[in-house]
């Protein structure tokens, strides 16, 4: 029994002995000596000190993507033209045997030729304009014409298809098309080198704020807005995207991004600036304006941190504007003041958010 009651004493001990082997090497493991393997890497904290969003106004909104479109004649669209009780001044004869179609063909120079009145010019009225035009013009020789006009065909609306569709190019219609109608025409898109982010749609020579990611990817239908004849849509390629930086830097303007990829503090170190040996910018507080279709971010960045290895990198986007202030900026207001002059300058190339909202005040 005496044999016994040593080994029972001794089992609790050869116990609590492995239990602080094993303890000691679970400290060891997360040691200055501990293996790499066996290290857990820590996450850097997010060098963001700030983020909000804004958005431009309904009114200009409503102005931009909600309008009626209005069909207007042009070059080889088909009317025809009656005039009541006069027949002899209508033009009832089929243009051609294949269409079997009746009317007059606006030629090139946006004329037509009509029995009395000889050459018209209509190219850029509506139906409605034009039938007033004439009932204004067979006055002269008719009491009180009534005058009807009706589209036949139309061969005058075209769109321009640029970037990455399979078939880009200009494109044509024989009826007011909305943006995926028109996109379809260009075949599909080549979603792999497709930068949807600067994606746009000109407009009477002005870009409009259409989401491409929302229309394409979650068929957000409120983008799918109608077009003009003669508007542009263009989808740019991922080898064109250019992020911009402005403010302490040495070459201010855009930067490209090398194998689609870029991070703020290679995106500053580009535009001139060597962040090994920094004087005067404030660095601690970088802002970024991140814009696509109607909306836009606003960040407040500790590069510094980045810089010292004490926060995760930040990665920038196609279109992002990036600000270096050389003081301390005490508000975005005097972000956007001391940034308008460069934005001015390059205000063609910007994405719609930011032009629309501060270059078309």
């Amino acid at each position: 029994m005496k044999i016994l009651n040593k080994q029972w004493v001794k089992v609790p001990l050869m116990i609590a002995m492995t239990s602080a082997i094993l303890s000691g090497c679970a400290i060891m493991t997360d040691g200055p000596n501990a293996s790499p393997y066996q290290r857990v890497p820590q996450k850097l904290p997010s060098a963001v000190l700030s983020q909000h969003e804004d958005h431009l106004s309904r009114a200009a909104m409503a102005r931009l993507l909600h309008q009626n479109i209005t069909y207007h004649l042009g070059a080889g669209d088909v009317v025809s033209v009656s005039v009541y009780l006069h027949p002899e001044l209508s033009i009832p004869a089929p243009i051609s045997s294949s269409t079997g179609l009746a009317g007059a063909i606006v030629t090139n120079d946006g004329n037509i030729q009509l029995p009395l009145l000889g050459v018209v010019h209509v190219a850029g009225m509506t139906t409605k304009q034009l039938q007033a035009h004439l009932s204004h013009l067979y006055a002269h020789y008719i009491i009180d014409p009534k005058v009807s006009v009706q589209l036949q065909v139309a061969h005058s609306i075209r769109y321009y298809l640029l970037g990455e569709f399979i078939k880009p190019g200009l494109v044509y219609s024989d009826r007011p098309l909305n943006l995926l109608e028109a996109m379809a025409l260009g075949g599909s898109i080549n979603l792999t080198d497709a930068d949807l982010r600067s994606a746009y749609v000109v407009q009477n020579g002005q870009k409009l704020p259409i989401n491409f990611h929302k229309l394409i990817l979650a068929g957000d239908l409120q983008q799918n807005i109608p077009l003009k004849t003669g508007d542009t849509v263009v989808i740019p390629s991922t080898s064109t995207m250019r992020v911009y930086v402005f403010g302490a830097v040495n070459k201010p303007g855009p930067v490209p991004f090398p194998n689609g990829r870029l991070s703020l503090l290679q995106a500053i170190s580009d535009a001139g600036m060597n962040t090994n040996s920094l004087t005067t910018a404030q660095l601690s507080e970088v802002r970024v304006i991140r814009s696509e279709g109607a909306s836009g971010q606003f960040y407040v960045i500790n590069a510094r941190r980045i810089l010292e290895g004490k926060a995760a990198p930040f990665y920038l986007k196609s279109g992002d504007i990036v600000f270096v202030p050389q003081t301390t900026v005490s508000s975005w207001n005097q972000t956007i003041q001391l940034l308008l002059p460069s934005l001015q300058a390059v205000g063609d190339i910007l994405n719609p958010f930011v032009s629309i909202k501060y270059l078309q005040q």
